[in-house]
């Protein structure tokens, strides 16, 4: 496709952690489709390989990574294989996570260190360490994935919540601290008919009580995140950008 000025990706280097599935698969190939040249990274390998070959189709260059994006080590060599290959992340997208459903008086700590560590310590690792390479360098974009968790009551899946939360206050102030070279935002999403959907009840994939009644299809994140990765969006930094259907 022949991109649209303000979101012209071409030449730019593009790192999606949780990219070879749900919202952050839509976000690889939607950077691979205006021009970019992506990294892929989830934990099976032969998963980001598969998205990596759908985006070299497009004549893209696509590295396929494996990596635990909750665990510092592998985050750092994940970052390395990046800057090995490529030489410089010009945006960063943060997507993985998990919020499995536990009743708050019944979370192990193991389950507890595994949300917190996914969902806030691993995006922290590398939105901190590619941050800095970026503002040393010729500056980038972090986009976080986070959720409307953070914003309401969420009960039975306190941790994630807090972990979100933890990551929209992360994003302020990793704005401050790597401006003005490097743009940090996040899009905090609300219901979506990814796999996750599967497990829902049938009536949750149709109705949701969010102003627009229903659940967000997937492609339907996408400007959302191209507009914050943009050039073009270079005077928005540190903000939240509610993708929620209206969520009350």
């Amino acid at each position: 496709m022949t991109p649209d000025p303000l979101f012209d990706f071409t030449g730019k280097v593009v790192l999606v952690t949780g990219g070879s599935r749900g919202l952050g698969y839509r976000m690889v190939k939607a950077f691979a489709e205006r021009g970019a040249d992506v990294i892929v990274a989830s934990r099976k390998l032969e998963n980001c390989e598969a998205v990596a070959e759908e985006c070299r189709a497009l004549g893209r260059r696509a590295l396929a990574v494996a990596a635990h994006a909750g665990k510092w080590a592998e985050c750092d060599a994940l970052i390395e294989a990046a800057y090995a290959e490529f030489g410089r992340i010009d945006v960063l997208s943060n997507d993985a996570g998990m919020s499995p459903a536990c009743p708050s008086h019944e979370v192990p700590e193991s389950l507890f260190d595994s949300v917190m560590n996914l969902n806030f310590k691993g995006p922290f690792r590398l939105a901190s360490q590619i941050g800095h390479r970026m503002a040393q360098g010729e500056g980038g974009a972090i986009i976080n994935i986070s959720s409307t968790g953070a914003l309401m009551a969420l009960p039975g899946v306190v941790p994630y919540g807090g972990a979100k939360a933890a990551l929209n206050a992360m994003t302020v102030s990793l704005s401050r601290e790597y401006a003005p070279k490097v743009r940090v935002n996040t899009i905090s999403a609300g219901p979506f008919l990814t796999e996750i959907a599967e497990a829902w009840d049938p009536a949750r994939r149709h109705r949701q009580p969010v102003a627009l009644g229903r659940p967000g299809n997937p492609e339907e994140i996408v400007t959302a995140a191209l507009m914050l990765a943009s050039p073009a969006s270079s005077f928005t930094t540190g903000a939240l950008l509610r993708v929620d259907g209206g969520q009350r």
